[in-house]
């Protein structure tokens, strides 16, 4: 299943936007580099609202707000304690100027 998320010029470089999907929520980011990513509003470690935590967008990585762990928005992998369990991630297209979210199947992690 396919979900236009925004128009790409409301999602600039260095925006977020959380997009909710039934009982799923996914944060889809723009990174610096203009590369768009997607993962699941879940840290691993206790279930908690990860997109709601600070994220570096030049280096594509959220940080879960209640325990710090990071999350590589490329992979959905922790790059540190306490999580250790990757989360999903999805695949985000730009198609006629329109953000895509595919909430078909979860990438696995690599």
């Amino acid at each position: 299943m396919t979900v236009d998320v925004c128009l790409l010029a409301e999602l600039p470089p260095g925006s977020m936007r959380l997009v909710a999907v039934g009982e799923l929520e996914i944060g889809v980011y723009n990174c610096a580099d203009g590369v768009l990513r997607a993962i699941e509003d879940r840290c691993s470690h206790d279930d908690g609202p990860l997109c709601e935590g600070d994220w570096d967008p030049v280096d594509c990585v959220v940080v879960c707000p209640r325990h710090g762990s990071r999350f590589d928005l490329a992979t959905g992998r922790p790059l540190s304690l306490p999580a250790f369990e990757p989360v999903a991630v999805y695949e985000v297209t730009v198609e006629g100027g329109v953000v895509r979210l595919d909430v078909g199947d979860a990438l696995a992690p690599s």
